[in-house]
């Protein structure tokens, strides 16, 4: 099969990113042709097919150019419409596979895979479909607001970093895409979900259920095999973005309530680090809490496969993390809170534990009961659960999803 697979970055940037690689390197090994459509980036990953890659532009620096062009870029990109109808040509795809499209790229390549006839399956690795700022969170609550286009509320509270004018671009964006083009819904053919939670709310705004698959991500057992699983050490600990909806927080001011005293690290950066390093300071976990900065493959693996627990205390409507997949594919005991897809694959007191979401003192009680459970139980439980979610099985998924709409 001919695979076209569509990310704005061809490199390790978040879950994404790492999903669309690794899927792409397995079709290939499979003996499907793949090809990739993305922006331009000096991190990038080298690629054949970068000469059809869209200009790099980036929404975060202060130079005058991006600033002006910006705008345009994310309502509709004529450069990556154009550049899509040549890859499409060259490369003649059985189907497209896209996956983070927002902004650097835009949807504005979508009807052109519809007026060459080739079917788009589109991957919901985050909620941007349907709400403005991407995590359906907002002044640090889960927000509902934007449901039945009401995307005006993006505006109407600054969702979207705070800022009013950024917030102005995406309500226009949302109605442009949505309400008035209506891209999203007559291009793609049908979307996959990778949590139940991520397929029963998008349903719930308006996306037709019977063109929603869900998949479930996969763990990467290459990586595991490499870890040096020695002994573990009694620390508990937190990986990924340090930022307010993971609910660190909450993590922190548990630990003054705990009743068995635990060492945790705390690995990452983000825009959250100072107020939480402030915040272990008030605290006075100094002493007990650790924050070792961002770590990486087999370094970060060494770390987590050492812990005696992982925690994934978000406060926001998680899809599913591969923080999550990851913990559980090395049996480790997991300590999350109720929210969006986390809870699907951990059940309480027997694949892991859970505590109500931001009840930071339902949290401490879990920490201090952990010990009266048949732990070994619960990880093989856990490990069970992974084996289940591997490379191939998903793959076979995805490929059934495609021969449903490749003629």
């Amino acid at each position: 099969m001919r695979i076209l697979q569509v990310n704005k970055f061809n490199y390790i940037r978040g879950g994404a990113e790492k999903y669309f690689i690794d899927l792409s390197k397995k079709l290939e090994i499979e003996g499907h042709q793949v090809a990739i459509f993305c922006m331009h980036h000096p991190k990038n990953n080298p690629s054949p097919w970068d000469k059809y890659f869209v200009s790099r532009i980036s929404f975060n620096e202060k130079k005058l150019r991006d600033r002006l062009l910006a705008p345009g870029r994310i309502l509709y990109s004529f450069e990556a419409r154009r550049k899509f109808k040549k890859i499409i040509k060259d490369f003649k795809p059985d189907i497209i596979h896209v996956h983070n499209i927002y902004h650097q790229l835009s949807p504005s390549i979508l009807p052109i895979a519809k007026k060459f006839k080739i079917p788009v399956v589109m991957h919901l690795h985050d909620y941007k479909l349907i709400c403005p700022n991407y995590q359906l969170f907002t002044h640090d609550k889960i927000c509902y607001r934007c449901k039945g286009q009401k995307y005006y509320n993006c505006l109407r509270f600054s969702c979207f970093k705070k800022s009013f004018w950024q917030s102005l671009l995406a309500t226009i964006e949302m109605y442009f895409h949505h309400s008035i083009l209506n891209i999203y819904k007559k291009n793609i053919d049908c979307f996959i979900a990778p949590s139940q939670f991520m397929k029963e709310t998008v349903v719930s705004f308006g996306i037709p259920g019977e063109k929603v698959f869900l998949v479930y991500n996969f763990s990467e057992e290459s990586l595991v095999k490499e870890i040096n699983k020695g002994k573990e050490d009694d620390y508990g600990l937190y990986f990924g973005r340090l930022s307010g909806e993971k609910g660190i927080d909450v993590l922190l001011n548990s630990l003054s309530f705990v009743k068995n005293k635990i060492n945790i690290k705390i690995v990452g950066a983000g825009p959250e680090e100072k107020n939480l390093k402030d915040l272990s300071s008030q605290l006075n976990l100094e002493d007990s809490v650790d924050f070792v900065g961002p770590k990486f493959g087999s370094e970060l693996f060494d770390i987590v496969s050492k812990a005696k627990m992982i925690f994934l205390p978000s406060v926001w409507a998680e899809n599913m993390p591969l923080v999550l997949l990851e913990s559980l594919s090395l049996g480790k005991i997991v300590i999350a809170s109720k929210t969006g897809g986390l809870s699907e694959l951990i059940e309480d007191k027997k694949s892991g534990f859970l505590f109500e979401n931001g009840n930071y003192k339902d949290l401490s009680e879990v920490i201090d009961s952990v010990d009266d459970y048949d732990l070994n139980k619960i990880k093989s439980k856990a490990k069970e659960i992974s084996d289940k979610l591997n490379i191939n099985s998903h793959l076979e998924k995805i490929l059934n999803i495609y021969k449903k709409y490749v003629k």
